[in-house]
């Protein structure tokens, strides 16, 4: 799910060569066409034409740079379990996309089950993740409780 809405599964139908694509474009976003064509053993405009109906259709999203946030001094970095209080809980979407702002929020996930949402958080300290909670969440009454996780480290596939 991405966005500000609640995401509707894409009607495209993917066969094997567009998986193959996906799962190329995943594994290195920066291939080069002729190399990725090469790889899922058709022509280079068809493969150009097959990235741009995935773009189009919605299922490729976009292409990123993974950044080390240790090398940006983002040194802490945490997932916080969040709960919201019962009052708030029919601004749900206001609160993800609220939280999703905050300074050092990474990414927000929207939960089943007794938590509602998972945020990833980097900070450059132990204090300043504490004053993020702190200042951020705890003094916030739409939020009913927090649950936080350090993370020691984070394994890609491929990776």
């Amino acid at each position: 799910m991405t966005g500000s809405s609640l995401a509707v599964p894409n009607p495209i139908r993917l066969d094997e060569t567009d998986r193959f694509i996906l799962h190329e474009l995943i594994e290195d976003a920066r291939i080069p066409n002729n190399i990725l064509a090469s790889r899922a053993g058709i022509a280079p405009s068809t493969c150009l034409n097959r990235v741009g109906a995935l773009r189009r259709a919605g299922v490729i999203k976009g292409f990123h740079a993974e950044v080390d946030l240790e090398a940006m001094g983002l040194i802490v970095i945490a997932l916080i379990s969040v709960r919201v209080s019962q009052q708030a809980r029919n601004r749900m979407l206001e609160i993800a996309q609220k939280l999703r702002s905050m300074p050092g929020v990474q990414s927000v996930f929207l939960l089943a089950g007794d938590r509602d949402f998972l945020v990833h958080v980097a900070c450059r300290t132990p204090q300043e993740l504490r004053n993020f909670i702190a200042d951020h969440l705890g003094s916030d009454p739409a939020i009913a409780s927090t649950q936080t996780n350090l993370v020691f480290d984070h394994l890609t596939p491929g990776g």
